[in-house]
């Protein structure tokens, strides 16, 4: 349990090196060659992904796994126009005919992928994995988070660009300390989990990136950057605190066989969360101006669901901490 505590540390530690990177690098390859150019940029590194994974990656399993083929096609559409109903019912109003026929689009996909992934012999989501309460809270918890941590990077990506008026370059350059602040408590994060508990440290983490968020309720046009960075930095250490126990409890939740599925679950989960952030937090900031009055419901929104994360997680470990010695008593007699 150490081991993989551990381990699954020092993974988020490499990620959260990625995020560090990723809007510097990303503001000045706008600056210097377009937005367009942000999208080529991941073309070596998603096929050097693939050749790493070809060479070095082995299967747990001595199972012949076959593509979900239906499921994938329902989940993608699924999430595509979720997220553009969202975006366009900011945009076009949420009676619009579009919209509305969007959301229709989303419910008919989420009932065709149930159906798929219950009768598929090998699903891409296995709905069975959510009868271990665990797996289903700590993939709740990593939905709640990434709504609101990402969602929040793009408001804020705006509000230094289009409320402040900086570069690109000079926005990356903003986001360094916030995603830098992650790195280093990925690797305390696993020895904190010995000690209090992971649900304890979930929760801690939860409570401190609320409290960022809630800091920066009085934002305005101008605020000072100094006035900004110590809220954004609580933002990444509660996010870099909760990931690595997060992950961890999840895979222990599972056998060992399924943990694979398990961790992309929990992937999937969370990416389904940042594409839901950004869009809903971008229909709040549509209209220019209101920018600030969105960007403030946003802060309200996120901080909302993290003590929401944080809540779930520690009431689960009170009733399993409960659970617990009713079982010892009953094998005792």
């Amino acid at each position: 349990m150490k081991e993989r505590g551990r381990a699954v540390g020092v993974w988020a530690a490499g990620a959260s090196l990625a995020l560090t990177a990723g809007p510097l690098i990303g503001g000045g390859l706008i600056e210097i060659a377009g937005w367009r150019s942000i999208f080529l940029v991941n073309l070596p590194i998603g096929l050097g992904a693939l050749w790493l994974t070809w060479r070095y990656a082995t299967d747990t399993t001595q199972t012949q796994h076959r593509l979900d083929l239906p499921g994938q096609v329902a989940a993608i559409g699924m999430l595509g126009v979720l997220a553009g109903a969202i975006i366009e019912g900011g945009r076009l109003g949420w009676t619009n005919a579009w919209v509305v026929a969007g959301f229709g689009a989303f419910a008919t996909l989420a009932a065709l992928f149930l159906v798929q992934e219950r009768r598929a012999p090998q699903p891409m989501l296995p709905l069975s994995l959510f009868a271990h309460r665990m797996f289903a809270l700590t993939s709740l918890v990593g939905l709640l988070v990434n709504i609101a941590f990402y969602g929040l990077i793009f408001v804020f990506s705006l509000y230094f660009q289009q409320i402040n008026h900086w570069s690109p370059f000079a926005t990356g350059l903003a986001f360094v300390p916030m995603m830098g602040a992650v790195l280093p408590v990925n690797l305390v994060a696993p020895r904190l989990a010995e000690r209090i508990g992971a649900p304890a440290v979930i929760a801690l983490g939860a409570v401190i990136a609320a409290t960022g968020c809630l800091g920066l309720l009085g934002l305005e046009g101008g605020t000072p950057y100094w006035a900004i960075c110590g809220q954004l930095l609580a933002m990444g250490g509660g996010l870099g605190l909760l990931v690595p126990p997060l992950t961890s409890t999840l895979l222990g939740s599972v056998e060992k066989a399924r943990s694979g599925v398990a961790a992309g679950v929990l992937n999937s989960t969370r990416q389904t969360g940042s594409v839901l952030g950004v869009a809903v937090f971008g229909s709040l900031i549509a209209q220019a101006d209101a920018f600030l009055f969105g960007a403030r419901i946003a802060l309200i929104i996120s901080a909302a669901l993290l003590i929401a994360a944080a809540s779930a997680i520690m009431s689960s470990e009170f009733s399993l901490a409960h659970r617990r010695p009713a079982r010892v008593a009953q094998r005792s007699r």
